[in-house]
Formats: C-alpha cells, sequence, structure tokens
C-alpha cells in the first residue's frame, strides 16, 4: 500500500470574523498530492466530494508534505483527522495525547498483521531465549515485523539486553550484533532484503530464525523453489504482537464530540456507499476502513518498540516538520 497521509482541517473564525458573523464551515482536506495524476479517478478531489456530500459542509483539498505536518497540525487543533502511518500515529498518541478513531484496511480486510519468528522444524531452538548466539534474518535496518517488533519485545522481556547507549537508534544494530551470532540486515536490492528475502534467509540456512509475519510461508512460498514444505518450518511462541496499519488520529480537545463522529461517520459510509469502492481503491488504496481505539489499534506495537533504545529520538527526526 502506497503511504499516504490524509488530513482533514479546520479553521473555526471568531464570530465577527468573517464579515458575515458566521464561523468558517470548511473542511479542509490536506493530502500528499502527485505532482501530475496520469488517471484521473485517483484525484483527492473525489473524495472530498464525497465528504461533503456525508457531512453537509463544504470541503477543500490542502496539499501537505509529510506526516510530520500532519501531527503538528492535529496537535494545534487546525486538523480533524489524519491519516498516518503507524510510527507516527506511536507519536502523536504517546507524545501528543492524539486518538485513532479508523483505520485503513489491509488487502485481506484486517488492520494489522502480526510479527512472528520462524525456523526450520528440524531446528533445536524451542523458544525465543534459545535464540542467543544464532544467526538471524531481519528483513531491513529498523523495519517493523522484521526488526523493531521482535527486538522491542525480546528486550522488554529480558530475553535480550541493550548494548550501547539507550537513547541512541545506532545502539540497536549493537544489541543485534551481540545477541547474534551472524545477524543479516541487509539494504534494498540484497538477496536478502525484505520478508521474502528474511524468510528465504532461513530456509537456505543462512539463518536459523526470520523475523517475518504469521503469514510469511503463505505469501512467499508459493512457487519458489527454495521454499520447503509447511512442515519443514515452524513458528516460535509467543508471537510479537500486530504491526498497525494507518490509522486515522485526532486531537480529541481540539473538536467536538458530535464533529468527530460526523467525520468518523462520513469515512466509514465509503465501506457501504456506492461511490465508496472507487474512492477507497483508487484515492486512498485500500480496500475499506474500520473504527478502532488507540488500544486496539496501536497497543501491542506501542509495548514493543517502546523499548527500542533511542526509539523516541528517531521518530521525532523522522516526523518532523
Amino acid at each position: 500500500m502506497v503511504t499516504m497521509t490524509l488530513l482533514l482541517l479546520t479553521s473555526p473564525l471568531l464570530a465577527g470574523c468573517t464579515g458575515g458573523g458566521a464561523a468558517d464551515d470548511t473542511i479542509r482536506i490536506a493530502f500528499m498530492i502527485k505532482d501530475d495524476y496520469q488517471n484521473p479517478d485517483e484525484q483527492p478531489q473525489r473524495l472530498a466530494d464525497f465528504i461533503s456530500a456525508q457531512t453537509g459542509r463544504p470541503v477543500e483539498i490542502y496539499p501537505i508534505s509529510n506526516d510530520g505536518a500532519a501531527i503538528e497540525a492535529l496537535r494545534f487543533g487546525h486538523a480533524d483527522l489524519a491519516f498516518l502511518d503507524g510510527g507516527a500515529a506511536w507519536v502523536a498518541w504517546k507524545q501528543h495525547g492524539l486518538e485513532a478513531i479508523a483505520a485503513d484496511q489491509k488487502s485481506d480486510g484486517t488492520n494489522s498483521y502480526t510479527a512472528a519468528a520462524w525456523v526450520r522444524n528440524d531446528s533445536d531452538i524451542l523458544s525465543l531465549a534459545d535464540l542467543e548466539g544464532r544467526d538471524s534474518c531481519h528483513t531491513g535496518w529498523l523495519k517493523s515485523a522484521g526488526m523493531l517488533m521482535p527486538m522491542g519485545y525480546m528486550i522488554g522481556q529480558g530475553i535480550v539486553n541493550v548494548s550501547g547507549d539507550a537513547s541512541d537508534i545506532e545502539s540497536l544494530r549493537t544489541t543485534i550484533e551481540n545477541h547474534f551470532g551472524d545477524a543479516s540486515i541487509p539494504v534494498s536490492g540484497q538477496l536478502y532484503y525484505g520478508y521474502s528475502g528474511a524468510f528465504r534467509c532461513m530456509s537456505e540456512g543462512a539463518g536459523d530464525v526470520a523475523f517475518v509475519k504469521t503469514t510469511s510461508y503463505a505469501d512467499h512460498c508459493a512457487g519458489n523453489d527454495w521454499c520447503g514444505d509447511l512442515s519443514d518450518y515452524r513458528m516460535l511462541n509467543p508471537t510479537f504482537g500486530q504491526v498497525p496499519s494507518h490509522p486515522v488520529m485526532i486531537n480529541p480537545g481540539a473538536q467536538e464530540q458530535g464533529e468527530i463522529d460526523s467525520l468518523q461517520a462520513s469515512l466509514l459510509a465509503l465501506n457501504t456507499h456506492p461511490d465508496g469502492a472507487g474512492i477507497l481503491e483508487d484515492v486512498l488504496q485500500t480496500p475499506g476502513i474500520s473504527q478502532v481505539t488507540s488500544e486496539s489499534h496501536l497497543g501491542s506495537y506501542s509495548d514493543a518498540i517502546s523499548n527500542i533504545p533511542g526509539i523516541d529520538s528517531y521518530f521525532d527526526e523522522k516526523y518532523a516538520d
């Protein structure tokens, strides 16, 4: 799914400031737009028109550049809603008290996937504690299921000890190198990069464990001669938690509950309205929108990544406006 950011911005004006004494009721959708839309169906104005019809309020498109701008808009009460990626949503929730009210769906209709460790079935590795000194296959540097979730979980459980400065994200690399034997942390373009690559790394014996997803065998083994039968593999328990899809965040202190409910209802209406499917697919690139809470959608993700050394500073820099 292409990462995108959607904001629904309002600018309440004091009585008398507009000349007519009425507040500006316009909903402004701030959207990371393309310079050129070769496919007109992808134009975010379709979403604006839909929300306007659902809420009975005028809607405008307001271009933005990044998730940091989204967080700042929500923080200071200029934004009603924002679609953020998981990391940005975690910052918004934990550092600024923003809340999730909905989330986009993945291709299977769920709002998350579960991070897990896989080993070959003939391995003598029986638990997460047995991984010390073994060769590990990660999907890449600072990837959610391939690194942040498993490392955060194991650090939190006392299975892995942090090596280095607990305020520096680079200490995570030192931690991995000190805990495991040889760690495969590939970059894009290398053989073992990504979910498929990490599973292949373990399958071919380049590593003893692959940090991927619970669905990785089904996702990546069909038609690949490097992959064995499902019976050749097993997952270790417990799993590491859920990696969230893009949640819709609000600032609960900046708007009335009725306004929040109306905007939430307009988004959920995309699932059932005759015009909704096309907007979901073409504009938002998701099969649907689900109602969630911060705890249900971000809770296990937060529990794990909060233990990563330097994660606060890393995300603060990544999402700086």
